[in-house]
C-alpha cells in the first residue's frame, strides 16, 4: 500500500489542474489522478467532495481537500502531513 492516498480530480484542458499536477510530479509526491472529463461518475464525486464544479480538487490522506489550490497551499498541506 502506498504511503499516501492523495487523489487529484482534474481535466487536461484545465490550466490549474496542469499546474497542480506538474507541482506534485516535480515534488515526487505519489497521487492518483482522476480525469473528470473521461469519467462522469468521478466528476460527480469531485462535485460531492467540494460542493462545486471547480477543479482541481485535491483530496489528502487526512480526508481534507482543497479546490483550485495555489502551489504554496498545496506545499504547505503536504508539509503539514509530512509528505514532503
Amino acid at each position: 500500500m502506498p504511503v499516501t492516498s492523495l487523489t487529484m480530480y482534474g481535466a487536461d484542458w484545465c490550466h490549474d489542474c496542469r499546474r497542480t499536477k506538474a507541482q506534485l510530479d516535480g515534488l515526487g509526491v505519489e497521487y492518483m489522478y482522476i480525469d473528470v472529463e473521461a469519467d462522469a461518475e468521478a466528476a460527480e464525486k469531485a462535485r460531492g467532495i467540494s460542493g462545486r464544479t471547480n477543479i482541481p480538487v485535491v483530496v489528502y490522506p487526512d480526508g481534507t481537500h482543497q479546490v483550485e489550490p495555489t502551489n504554496p497551499a498545496v506545499e504547505a498541506k503536504l508539509r503539514e502531513l509530512s509528505l514532503l
